[in-house]
């Protein structure tokens, strides 16, 4: 059975379970909740990890060297239990080895470690890949949290995405699951999206480009989570239509592309590790204080 780990300091609370090193509840000091709580109405996810790749493989099956290998979306890394590797106050740290169950879809030796910590009113989320093999090692890395919306304490106000380099990257939209070939204009008008439920009626909003390292999520007039990236050069929105959550998605790889190669190596922004190297992917938010 999945076990939990909390962190907390004077600031926030957060808990975690091994479960796919999953984010269960992000508290601030006012008792206030502002991650998703899993309701199965609309989505049992609260902020999986996505590994070893990002989106969709045509027909569920990835291409390794031209040998087909059956992937769900998203990867196998958010349905496995990992391991606890360090803890303390603010800070958790949880691992998954290659095993020769996942070697059986994904032929590589790798350790995927999760980090958790907190420092004042930021919570940082980081990745290490390790490829402990002899081969170079192709794979997507992406976060998924999935925030309320309405944020606590702003019901009734508008709520936007505000992108610090104020641009207005263009949409990727998505058929099936899988990226279109074409771009579309952005929905960004000076690097601001004023959010509304209609926006994700044709699934999420990908920006494979131009979104920049930084971005706030907040309510007109409210409070505002402050996000910052690392290593992570593409953005995802989405929520389910009618559902009370927003998901803020930084990753590095994104879904297949429609009539494009099935190898992933040959995915959008796919990172090929070699032999013995490491990869690490980061994003920060900052909560009121």
């Amino acid at each position: 059975m999945p076990t939990t780990t909390r962190i907390a300091n004077d600031f926030l609370s957060i808990d975690v379970s091994s479960l796919g090193a999953e984010m269960q509840s992000i508290t601030t000091r006012d008792g206030a909740e502002w991650l998703w709580n899993g309701d199965a109405t609309f989505w049992t996810g609260r902020s999986p990890v996505l590994f070893p790749i990002v989106g969709k493989a045509p027909d569920d099956t990835l291409f390794i060297d031209g040998k087909p290998h059956a992937m769900a979306q998203h990867g196998f890394a958010r349905r496995r239990e990992f391991s606890l590797a360090a803890a303390s106050d603010t800070l958790c740290r949880y691992s998954l080895e290659a095993s020769d169950e996942t070697r059986a879809v994904y032929p590589f030796d790798f350790l995927l470690s999760i980090e958790h910590s907190l420092d004042g009113p930021t919570l940082t989320v980081a990745a290490e890949v390790e490829n402990r093999g002899r081969t170079a090692m192709p794979f997507g890395l992406g976060f998924h949290p999935a925030f309320l919306w309405p944020l606590p304490g702003a019901a009734g106000r508008p709520h936007a995405v505000t992108l610090g380099n104020a641009g207005e990257p263009r949409r990727q939209p998505l058929e099936k699951g899988l990226l279109s070939q074409g771009r579309t204009p952005s929905p960004f008008a000076a690097g601001r999206l004023r959010l509304s439920p209609d926006l994700f009626e044709n699934d999420a909003l990908v920006f494979p480009e131009g979104a920049g390292d930084d971005l706030a999520y907040g309510a007109e007039g409210g409070p505002a989570l402050a996000f910052r990236f690392e290593n992570l050069p593409n953005l995802a929105l989405w929520t389910k239509p009618g559902a009370p959550f927003l998901c803020v998605e930084p990753w590095h790889g994104t879904a297949a592309e429609l009539g494009g190669s099935r190898e992933l190596k040959d995915r959008p922004y796919t990172t090929v590790l070699a032999a013995g190297a490491r990869a690490r992917f980061a994003f920060t938010v900052t909560f009121p204080a």
